[in-house]
């Protein structure tokens, strides 16, 4: 599984960095990306749900931060 390291990115650099990340992966490929808490958490799922993403799974890491897999958009 692919994974998006986006921890210690502010918003929104976090979901344009996503954005350009998930344009290299292959439709349908599951996806891991890691998050910060905060806005990050809060709004990355938001904005990728609303691309058009489907979101598998969120949650949190014991170290602190957050695993949000996704399924990229068929198009």
């Amino acid at each position: 599984m692919q994974s998006i390291d986006l921890r210690g990115v502010s918003c929104p650099t976090n979901f344009v960095k996503a954005k350009l990340a998930l344009e290299d992966v292959d439709n349908g490929t599951t996806v891991r990306i890691l998050l910060d808490d905060g806005e990050p958490v809060k709004n990355v799922p938001r904005s990728l749900k609303a691309d058009g993403h489907k979101l598998v799974g969120l949650k949190q890491a014991d170290e602190g931060h957050y695993i949000l897999e996704l399924v990229t958009a068929e198009e």
